[in-house]
């Protein structure tokens, strides 16, 4: 028997509802809100970027067609928007009276 493939939960700087921007592919400049993350696959999912054309099969209600679904890109392709700046930063942490806070590395202010 093998043994059962155990998966290891990573922990990313990136969170749901950051604004990021794109460093690479087609949207390579363009910023957007996060709306998911997959840790399984290292994958995000910004809103109104990667947009793709899908056909969807009709359901019982018969709604079918093309419709517009939202792609995962890579996370190592996109970095955090520098709220004061407007440009890509990396994360850091401080911890102050106890608690421990996101700083942006460029302009070192808080997240």
């Amino acid at each position: 028997m093998s043994k059962p493939a155990i998966t290891k939960q990573t922990k990313f700087k990136i969170q749901k509802g950051d604004q990021i921007v794109v460093l690479a592919g087609k949207h390579r400049g363009e910023s957007g809100k996060v709306n998911r993350i997959d840790c399984k696959k290292n994958r995000v999912f910004i809103e109104g970027l990667n947009i793709a054309k899908k056909h969807q099969k009709a359901n019982a209600q018969g709604q079918g067609g093309i419709v517009d679904k939202v792609m995962s890109i890579h996370i190592s392709n996109v970095n955090l928007e520098d709220p004061s700046k407007k440009v890509p930063t990396r994360i850091g942490y401080k911890v102050e009276n106890g608690t421990k806070t996101r700083v942006a590395k460029k302009s070192n202010s808080l997240l």
